[in-house]
C-alpha cells in the first residue's frame, strides 16, 4: 500500500459529495471560503479522469428547476450509472428534494417520488443496500435539532418510508459515516448530541463505538470489537476495499484535533487495525472525499488548520460556523493511495523522487510520469505540504 500521487490545483471544495462511476469520479457542490452561499445558483459538478488525474468542470445549461442549488452537507449515492443527490444546505436553507444526475448524458432530472419524504437536513449519511437508499441522522433544519431516525427510499418504486428499528440506535448525530456491507449498515463516528439539541461545544460528545443496523431484521446493535479503536471524531471519510472498511482523517472539536490517520475495520472478524502506508500522504484534515476506483483510493479536498497559526479557540468561536474560520485552509489537492502498486508505478516514483533523467525512458512511461506529477489548474495551488 503506497501513496503514489499528490497533485494541487483541483476543485477547492469542503463538505462536498463524491462518488465513483466506472473509472471516473464525480464531485458535487461543496463549500469554499469566500464564495457566496446565500443566493441560489446551480450546483457545480467536477469529474476526475482517474487514468490521467485531470479534473474538468461539467458544463451545465439547465436551470435551477432541474439542477440542485449549490450546497454543502449533502449526500451522493450511485445506482447503476445514475447519481442521486439528497439533502444539504446553503447559508439560507436546507433541502429535501431528490435530484438525479445521469453520468452518461451529464443531465439532471427530478425523479417523481412519493411516500413519507424525510425532513430537510444536512450532515446526514446515505448508503445503498440492494435496491434501497438509507438515510440516517443529520441536523433537521425546521426543528433546529439533530435526529437518530432512519429513512429508506426504494430506488425502483421511488417510494420513501420511515424505517422503524429496534435495538440500541446511535444517539443523535451528524457528520458520521454509514457504510453498507453484506446487507448491514455500519455507522461510526460523528458529532454526538445526546439530547438532540446543540447549545455549546461542551455538550458535544465523540464516541468511538461501531454500530450495525441489520436492514433485514431492522435491529441496531453495538459491535463488540478488538484491536486499536480510533478516537472519536466527525467529518472523516469511510470507504471499502477487499471486504474491509477504511477510515481516514476527521476532527474532534473537544480536543481541537485534526487527524491524518488511516484505520481499517474488518466486519467479519470485528477487528480494528491502524494502517501505515508507504509514501507521503495528505496532511491532517476534515470534510474531504475518498473514493475507490479499482485498487486505488482517491482523496481530495477538505479543510485543515493553516500552518503556524495559534489554534486556541474560545467557546463562542467553537460554536460559530467553523467553515468560515480564517484559521482554516480549504484544499484543492488530490492524493492517490494504491493498495496494489505495480512495479512500474514504484519505479516511476523513485525516478520522480530523485529527479532522474527521463529522456531515455519510453514515450509511454514519460507520459505516465508527467500526469503523475503535473498539477491541475482549476484552482490556484495552495502553499502547504499536504
Amino acid at each position: 500500500m503506497h501513496w503514489t500521487v499528490s497533485l494541487e490545483g483541483g476543485p477547492q471544495r469542503v463538505n462536498h459529495a463524491a462518488v465513483a462511476v466506472g473509472d471516473k469520479i464525480y464531485s458535487f457542490g461543496g463549500f469554499c471560503t469566500g464564495e457566496n452561499y446565500r443566493n441560489l445558483r446551480n450546483m457545480d459538478v467536477h469529474v476526475l479522469d482517474t487514468d490521467t488525474f485531470r479534473w474538468k468542470l461539467v458544463p451545465c445549461s439547465q436551470g435551477l428547476t432541474e439542477v440542485p442549488f449549490q450546497r454543502y452537507g449533502h449526500t451522493a449515492v450511485v445506482y447503476g450509472n445514475l447519481v442521486y443527490i439528497w439533502g444539504g444546505r446553503n447559508d439560507s436553507r436546507a433541502c429535501n428534494v431528490l435530484y438525479c444526475f445521469d453520468t452518461s448524458t451529464y443531465l439532471w432530472s427530478l425523479p417523481e417520488v412519493h411516500g413519507s419524504i424525510p425532513e430537510e437536513r444536512d450532515g446526514h449519511s446515505a448508503c445503498v443496500i440492494k435496491d434501497s437508499m438509507y438515510i440516517f441522522a443529520g441536523y433537521l433544519e425546521y426543528m433546529e435539532s439533530y435526529t437518530q431516525d432512519v429513512h429508506v427510499l426504494n430506488m425502483k418504486s421511488m417510494k420513501w418510508a420511515y424505517f422503524k428499528t429496534t435495538g440500541r440506535a446511535p444517539v443523535y448525530r451528524d457528520f458520521h459515516t454509514a457504510t453498507s456491507f453484506d446487507g448491514m449498515m455500519y455507522v461510526w463516528g460523528g458529532r454526538e448530541v445526546p439530547r438532540g439539541r446543540y447549545d455549546t461545544v461542551a455538550k458535544e460528545e465523540y464516541g468511538n463505538s461501531m454500530y450495525k443496523l441489520d436492514t433485514t431484521t431492522r435491529h441496531w446493535s453495538i459491535v463488540d470489537v478488538e484491536g486499536p479503536v480510533p478516537s472519536g471524531r466527525r467529518s472523516h471519510s469511510a470507504f471499502t476495499y477487499y471486504r474491509k472498511i477504511y477510515f481516514f482523517g476527521g476532527y474532534n472539536s473537544k480536543d481541537n484535533v485534526h487527524f491524518d490517520d488511516l484505520y481499517s475495520f474488518d466486519p467479519v472478524l470485528r477487528q480494528w487495525r491502524i494502517i501505515k502506508p508507504h509514501g507521503q500522504g495528505p496532511c491532517a484534515r476534515r470534510r474531504q472525499s475518498c473514493c475507490m476506483v479499482g485498487a486505488r483510493m482517491f482523496l481530495f479536498g477538505g479543510t485543515s488548520p493553516r500552518p503556524n497559526i495559534e489554534l486556541e479557540l474560545t467557546e463562542e468561536e467553537y460554536f460559530a460556523e467553523d467553515l468560515t474560520d480564517r484559521r482554516l485552509m480549504d484544499h484543492s489537492d488530490l492524493h492517490v493511495l494504491d493498495f496494489e502498486p505495480s512495479l512500474k508505478t514504484l519505479c516511476l516514483l523513485k525516478v520522480a523522487k530523485w529527479k532522474l533523467d527521463t529522456s531515455w525512458l519510453p514515450v509511454d512511461l514519460q507520459a505516465t510520469l508527467k500526469v503523475m506529477t503535473l498539477n491541475n489548474n482549476i484552482s490556484k495551488p495552495l502553499n502547504h505540504t499536504g
